[in-house]
């Protein structure tokens, strides 16, 4: 996974690093350039932002939480909900074009995301014909 996010960071220009975590907050990959310890606390960031995003939606009526946005004065940081359990989050430069670094997240999401679905399910079988479980 960890490389998929290596090419995000490299085709959205200004992008300093991505993260994927699952919904509760756990890291489940990062790109080179962020080290474990910062993943993890971007992970917690982007879990909190996007529980706060949720949340708003629902009591404004809102719907679904489909990417989030924070703009700050040397930065942007970015999460996108990719799959029904998990979010990717991105840093970017303040220079960076929002529009095209959103539409690079999405085309990851889109190829993530179904990934990220498929998870096996209680009781069904793996390739081998043993249970899943």
């Amino acid at each position: 996974m960890d490389w998929l996010l290596d090419e995000l960071v490299e085709r959205a220009v200004g992008a300093r690093c991505a993260i994927l975590l699952s919904a509760d907050g756990l890291l489940l990959g990062r790109s080179q350039e962020l080290g474990k310890e910062d993943a993890e606390h971007l992970s917690a960031v982007a879990s909190a932002f996007q529980s706060l995003a949720r949340g708003t939606g629902r009591q404004f009526n809102g719907g679904r939480v489909l990417q989030t946005v924070v703009e700050m004065e040397r930065a942007y940081l970015f999460v996108t909900s990719a799959g029904s359990g998990a979010c990717l989050s991105l840093v970017a430069e303040e220079t960076s074009d929002v529009g095209l670094v959103a539409y690079e997240m999405n085309v990851m999401v889109e190829q993530v995301g179904k990934f990220l679905d498929a998870a096996p399910r209680p009781d069904s079988e793996a390739p081998d014909g043993q249970s899943a479980q």
